[in-house]
């Protein structure tokens, strides 16, 4: 190891430094093109960002931990990953479409996958000024008794069972005798953003059964699980990582008095 750093600060450190480079990106276009109200500037701006991004994670990641491997999405796939200990997953910003919208729920993903399991795991937002790191302190929490159940989703790919899984555990809920408020769905940007609504205590679960890569979910799934919080698939299999092609089907992370609950809600919609 060339660097003293643990490689769970190398992560922190590593994901901040790039969130303060795409909060910068965004600040300096917006002041000389103003807002990007069309789609083609806007992609402008998300390309750059993304590109800047990913080669300052890739530089200080490489001088950190020259003997790793890394898979990133904005990065060539190397398929000596495969045959590595340890690979980094990063996604260097993850939530395009609302970072170019110049909205806040946007994250940087870093990683690291090692001895066939996630550590070393970081969601940076650099725009709610606060990052999620294994390395915090964490305090328990409890379901909500004053609001509704809430359920984060995708604001673009909806589980399409998802109303019918609402319908259910409000249901289950109520007869269960853990809460009459019922079951809300709302929408955000990034995988980083939605498991944080959970972490902040505005949400309680998120659903996606339309899949995508490992480096939407990497990060977010190793935090949320330093956090206390059940991750799975929608089988209640725990996601692996550092496949070949890296794609993840689908995802459940909830509060632990909710993920029985929910996993029974969700199978009683697929059956209907």
């Amino acid at each position: 190891m060339s660097d003293p750093r643990s490689d769970a600060e190398i992560s922190r450190d590593v994901a901040r430094e790039a969130g303060q480079l795409l909060l910068a990106i965004r600040r300096d276009f917006m002041a000389e093109n103003g807002p990007a109200q069309d789609k083609a500037t806007a992609n402008r701006l998300r390309d750059a960002a993304d590109a800047a991004s990913n080669e300052l994670i890739l530089d200080l990641l490489r001088q950190a931990r020259p003997g790793d491997a890394i898979l990133s999405e904005e990065a060539k796939d190397d398929p000596i990953r495969l045959e590595s200990d340890r690979v980094w997953i990063v996604d260097p910003l993850d939530g395009t479409w609302e970072y170019g919208q110049d909205r806040a729920d946007f994250a940087v993903h870093i990683a690291l996958w090692s001895d066939q399991q996630l550590s070393a795991c970081t969601v940076d937002l650099p725009a709610q000024g606060l990052t999620r790191s294994v390395l915090d302190s964490v305090d328990a929490s409890a379901l909500p008794t004053d609001r509704p159940v809430r359920i984060v989703a995708s604001r673009s790919r909806p589980p399409a069972m998802l109303e019918q899984a609402r319908d259910s555990l409000s249901r289950i809920l109520a007869d269960s005798g853990m809460s009459d408020h019922g079951v809300e769905i709302v929408d955000v940007g990034s995988v980083g953003a939605k498991v944080n609504e959970i972490l902040s205590g505005r949400a309680d679960a998120y659903v996606h059964d339309t899949g995508f890569y490992e480096w939407d979910v990497a990060a977010p799934y190793g935090v949320a699980e330093h956090y206390g919080l059940l991750c799975s698939n929608s089988e209640g299999v725990g996601i692996t990582f550092n496949h070949m092609p890296p794609y993840v089907n689908n995802l459940v992370v909830a509060q632990p008095q909710l993920y029985p609950l929910l996993m029974s809600a969700l199978a009683e919609a697929s059956t209907t």
